[in-house]
């Protein structure tokens, strides 16, 4: 296994106990918990990064088989709402004192417990149709400021940056670099040596995600 290998099997590693640090399953059927300090720490990167163009969202991926019927946020003595959305994104507050009172995230769902899951996803704010240089430089520049952030003692020393950025679609997009149709489909991936040559990158459609692009071995 190659220096390049070990970093990036460590780097999933790293992520998956990101992952699995955030669940708490509940002992009933129909319904689980999290520890709100988890994702405190995390919206505590992005909060002390102050970046303009990337969030951090976190979803229940697997609506299928793990959908959510009604949830609340508690401490001890107060019970507040829990907000997200039909593609079962979480909206969650950044508050110091809902870690303090050790909150928990409670859900009751439509499935079986053993089928939910929580993902971390990293990804631009708002995406557009069209990107000047400047601002697809600074995306990937984000990412890679807040992906650092995130790794633990001593994986951040070894942290590689993204190859690039991963674009998806709801329908068959045309994507075009200075004036040149490049693509026409529903996923591109814009790597680093695109990212250094471009002016300006347009999609035909609005994409639906921005997100980091890490090239694999064998690509």
């Amino acid at each position: 296994m190659n220096q390049n290998q070990q970093h990036k099997r460590f780097l999933l590693i790293n992520l998956l106990l990101g992952f699995f640090t955030l669940m708490s399953i509940g002992a009933y059927a129909s319904s689980f918990s999290l520890e709100y300090q988890g994702f405190y720490q995390r919206l505590k990167k992005v909060n002390q990064g102050h970046f303009q163009l990337i969030e951090m969202a976190f979803l229940v991926p697997n609506k299928q088989k793990c959908r959510i019927q009604s949830g609340n946020i508690t401490t001890e003595k107060h019970t507040y709402p829990l907000s997200y959305n039909n593609e079962q994104q979480l909206y969650l507050p950044y508050d110091a004192k809902l870690k303090t009172d050790r909150a928990l995230i409670n859900m009751d769902i439509a499935g079986d417990v053993q089928d939910c899951s929580i993902m971390m996803q990293v990804r631009v704010k708002h995406p557009k149709n069209a990107y000047a240089a400047d601002d697809v430089k600074q995306i990937q520049s984000e990412m890679n400021t807040l992906l650092k952030s995130m790794q633990g003692f001593p994986m951040k020393y070894f942290f590689n940056p993204i190859s690039g950025l991963n674009i998806e679609f709801d329908e068959p997009t045309q994507v075009s670099i200075d004036g040149i149709q490049v693509y026409m489909g529903e996923q591109f991936h814009l790597g680093q040596a695109e990212i250094e040559r471009l002016s300006r990158i347009i999609f035909s459609h609005e994409p639906k995600l921005i997100s980091p692009w890490f090239k694999s071995d064998k690509a």
